[in-house]
């Protein structure tokens, strides 16, 4: 069907700052993937990088996260050059910037080997992937060219604080674990508190996510056991019930500012598994399967003990599938008054 723009010599102007991407989802939950347009950034490490783009470019997460562009669930990789890797990553979303992110890896290792932008052979395609929390060894199960699913060993995870109670403004008593899965979570049951664990119900989750975060932080000190910047708590998970037959249970992570996990949660399932085998209820590689609030799942189990600093820690092996939805060219215009981005949660 021929169409007014078949012959359109539009360019962008000068002026307009371009950006390209690719589009993914992780059982469900966004990834914006940067390919062009963004500054060189220097440093010996994933952290150092972290640092210097949030300290002098991080316009261009808000520019890019935040209205018009993104939204309030947004998230982002930025992928850079590795010395010890195959790729250093972080990642951005509304709030500022995570320490680890499941869903990302399995994104980034279905795009590496879907499209070619990484040349391996065989069934099992591997790629190392250096993130704020650590080294991440991933692998692409191949069915003939196309990936199937991807696995990943995530960083050692531990659980920080058991059977804890505090008292919560507008919902009254909660208890809660605190759980280390690359990031730091506080895990809830949502029945005690009135909660199911649908989309119905994401307006209360949210709300009740937050409420649990921000009172949990001001009673609790998050230190990591080697890294001052990791040391955050980065939101709540509920957990529930499943709702189909053979998988363990449900969960929805609320994160950030807000931000609703449309996933299972790649560092959420690795806190939980790291829980649930301090609890006795996990042995050494039992698999389980954790439903997300759209019904997407992650299948993570235990597959050694280790010790990591004073805790004794679990490392997670995560599996899941990602897709990919889209290119897409942004521009960021100096003369848009609201080209930095804008946020509504």
């Amino acid at each position: 069907m021929s169409s007014l723009f078949d012959q359109w010599p539009w360019q962008p102007p000068a002026r307009m700052h371009r950006l390209t991407t690719v589009e993914m989802h992780t059982g469900g939950e966004p990834l914006r993937i940067f390919t062009s347009g963004l500054p060189e950034l220097p440093g010996d490490s994933v952290l150092e990088k972290r640092r210097y783009f949030r300290d002098h470019h991080d316009h261009l997460r808000t520019a890019t996260m935040w209205e018009p562009r993104g939204h309030a669930d947004m998230y982002g990789a930025v992928i850079t050059p590795s010395r010890d890797a195959d790729l250093d990553v972080f990642f951005l979303h509304n709030e500022g910037y995570s320490t680890m992110c499941g869903h990302a890896i399995i994104a980034i290792t279905t795009l590496a080997f879907d499209t070619g932008l990484i040349t391996r052979t065989g069934d099992r395609r591997k790629l190392t992937i250096n993130v704020p929390a650590g080294r991440i060894d991933a692998v692409a199960h191949m069915s003939g060219d196309c990936v199937d699913h991807v696995s990943f060993r995530n960083v050692p995870s531990f659980v920080y604080r058991r059977e804890q109670q505090i008292e919560v403004p507008g919902i009254g008593t909660v208890q809660f674990d605190i759980a280390y899965g690359g990031a730091f979570y506080a895990i809830v049951a949502a029945q005690p508190l009135g909660l199911t664990l649908s989309p119905t119900e994401l307006n209360r989750l949210i709300e009740a996510g937050r409420r649990i975060k921000h009172a949990v932080m001001a009673t609790t000190a998050i230190e990591h056991p080697f890294e001052p910047d990791l040391g955050f708590l980065y939101g709540t998970i509920f957990t529930g019930p499943a709702r189909e037959p053979g998988h363990h249970s449900r969960n929805v992570c609320i994160f950030a500012d807000g931000e609703v996990d449309r996933s299972a949660t790649g560092s959420g399932v690795s806190a939980r598994a790291a829980l649930h085998h301090a609890r006795g209820e996990l042995p050494l590689n039992a698999p389980i399967t954790i439903e997300s609030i759209l019904g997407s799942t992650m299948t993570v189990r235990a597959v050694e003990t280790t010790q990591f600093g004073p805790y004794a820690a679990i490392v997670p092996e995560v599996s899941g599938t990602a897709f990919i939805t889209g290119r897409n060219e942004l521009y960021l215009d100096p003369q848009d008054p609201l080209g930095r981005g804008f946020n509504f949660r």
